[in-house]
C-alpha cells in the first residue's frame, strides 16, 4: 500500500531562535563562520584520554564552558551539558522572549520540548572514576550524588527550573534526530491546545562515552571530516546547544515560520540506515506535504551528511529520488562537528539563517564530488533570496526528521 501523505498544517511562529557551537555563541557567530567558510573542529583536545593521549581525531568544542558555571540557584543541575545550555539560552534575547511568553500565556501554557543523545553522561561518568569506598558500599562522591544529573532528563528540568514554565515538559532522545522532532511534538502539543507556545531545542556535550563510543564504531576520522567527498573515511564529533520559541501564527503574519514537519522510523538496522533511504524519503515528502509545497518550491536543505561513507551515500541517493538538480543541499558538519542530539536545533538556525538573509552554505572540507552522489550536493557557498528552506536530521535505529521552515 502506497504511503498516505498527510495533510497541511497550520504554521507556527518562530519568536526566537539561537545556537551556540564551536562557531561561537549565538547566530551572528554561526552566520559569520559560515559566510567566511571558516571550521569551528580543531585537534582533540578533549578528555579523558587512553593512554595518556587524546583520541586522534578533530572535534568541534565549544569554547568557555569550564568557566561558566550555573548560577548558586541551580547549582544542583551542575554538568557540562547544563552549563551549555545555560550559555546558549542567554543569546539573541532567548531567555526574554521565554519569559514574555509565559507573562503573556501562564506558566503552564508554556512547553519545553527538549531534545539530547547523552545527555548528563559526563558527570555519570566522572562519578564512576571516583567512586568512594563506604560501610554500605561504593557511593558516588557528595558533589556528583545528584541524581537528576544522571538521567537523560536532566537537560529539561534545568530549563523548566531556570525559565519557570511549568507546561508540558518533555525530552526526547532519538539519538541525532532529537532536537528536530522536538519540533514536531511542540506543534502536536499546540495543535491539540495542551499549551500555546513551546521553547523548543537540543543540547549535547563531549564525553568520553561520545568519542570513544563512536570510535569503537570505526566511524570516527582521524582527520576534519569532509561529507559528501568522494574520499570521505569518517565523521568529526562536536558539541552545541540551541533552542527555539514557537507560538501559534497569526492570519497573513510575517516573519519565519516552521511550515511542516516528517517522521519516520526505517526499523532497519540498529546503526545503519535503509539502503535505499526509503524511511528518509518518507519524512522529507510528509515534510513538504504538511507545508503544502513542491518540491521545487524549497530553496536550501540542510543535510545530515555526517561524512560517514555508507549515510552520505544513501541521503544523496533520496534527495535525488525526490528532488529537481538545481536543489541546493549541503552538509555544513564541516563548521561545527556532528552534534548529536543537538543537530537538528544546530542545522534548523542554519536554515533559518539562510531564509534571512539568502546565505546557502556549501560543504566545507569537501573538494572530489562522489559520482554516487546527485547534481543536488553542493560544495561552495551560494546566495539566492529563498523563501523555504529544510533541513534533514537521521538517527540511529533509523529514526528520520525532515522540517520546512519559511520566511511569510
Amino acid at each position: 500500500m502506497p504511503h498516505a501523505l498527510p495533510d497541511p498544517i497550520a504554521p507556527l511562529a518562530v519568536r526566537a531562535w539561537t545556537c551556540t557551537t564551536a562557531l561561537g555563541r549565538g547566530r551572528a557567530a554561526q552566520l559569520e563562520a559560515l559566510a567566511a567558510r571558516r571550521s569551528g573542529l580543531r585537534p582533540n583536545d578533549f578528555g579523558p584520554h587512553a593512554e595518556g593521549r587524546p583520541l586522534e581525531c578533530w572535534i568541534g568544542r565549544v569554547e568557555g564552558i569550564e568557566d561558566a558555571p550555573l548560577p548558586p540557584a541551580l547549582a544542583g543541575y551542575e554538568c557540562r551539558n547544563n552549563r551549555l545550555a545555560w550559555i546558549a539560552l542567554q543569546q539573541d534575547g532567548v531567555l526574554d522572549a521565554v519569559r514574555a511568553a509565559i507573562a503573556r500565556h501562564g506558566a503552564e501554557r508554556v512547553a519545553l520540548v527538549l531534545g539530547t543523545s547523552t545527555a548528563s553522561i559526563g558527570a555519570s561518568e566522572e562519578a564512576y572514576t571516583r567512586l568512594q569506598d563506604t560501610p554500605e558500599g561504593a557511593r558516588f562522591p557528595d558533589e556528583l550524588a545528584r541524581p537528576i544529573v544522571h538521567t537523560v532528563h536532566s537537560l529539561g528540568a534545568f530549563v523548566q527550573a531556570l525559565t519557570g514554565a511549568r507546561g508540558p515538559c518533555v525530552t526526547v532522545a532519538t539519538a541525532c534526530s532529537s532536537s528536530a522532532k522536538v519540533f514536531a511534538q511542540a506543534h502536536r502539543l499546540i495543535s491539540a491546545g495542551l499549551a500555546d507556545a513551546a521553547l523548543v531545542g537540543g543540547v549535547d556535550t563531549l564525553c568520553g562515552s561520545v568519542l570513544y563510543g563512536f570510535n569503537s564504531l570505526q566511524l570516527v576520522a582521524r582527520e576534519p571530516c569532509r561529507p559528501f567527498d568522494a574520499h570521505r573515511v569518517g565523521l568529526s564529533l562536536g558539541e552545541a546547544g540551541g533552542f527555539a520559541l514557537l507560538e501559534r501564527a497569526a492570519a497573513g503574519e510575517g516573519g519565519l515560520q516552521l511550515r511542516g514537519y516528517g517522521e519516520s522510523s526505517d526499523a532497519h538496522h540498529m546503526s545503519a540506515p535503509h539502503p535505499d533511504g526509503l524511511g528518509a524519503q518518507i519524512a522529507m515528502r510528509d515534510a513538504l506535504a504538511r507545508a503544502g509545497i513542491a518540491v521545487d518550491a524549497v530553496g536550501y536543505l540542510n543535510l545530515h551528511g555526517t561524512a560517514t561513507p555508507a549515510n552520505d551515500t544513501v541521503e544523496a541517493k533520496a534527495v535525488a529520488a525526490l528532488f529537481p538538480p538545481a536543489l541546493h543541499a549541503s552538509s555544513t558538519k564541516g563548521w561545527t562537528g556532528h552534534t548529536l542530539g543537538a543537530a537538528g536545533i544546530v542545522e534548523s538556525v542554519i536554515a533559518l539563517l539562510a531564509l534571512e538573509h539568502g546565505l546557502l552554505p556549501g560543504t566545507l572540507n569537501a573538494s572530489t564530488p562522489d559520482p554516487a552522489c546527485g547534481p543536488q550536493i553542493r560544495f561552495d557557498n551560494a546566495h539566492a533570496d529563498v523563501r523555504f528552506a529544510m533541513n534533514n536530521s537521521f538517527g540511529f535505529g533509523g529514526n528520520n526528521c525532515s522540517l520546512v521552515f519559511a520566511r511569510a
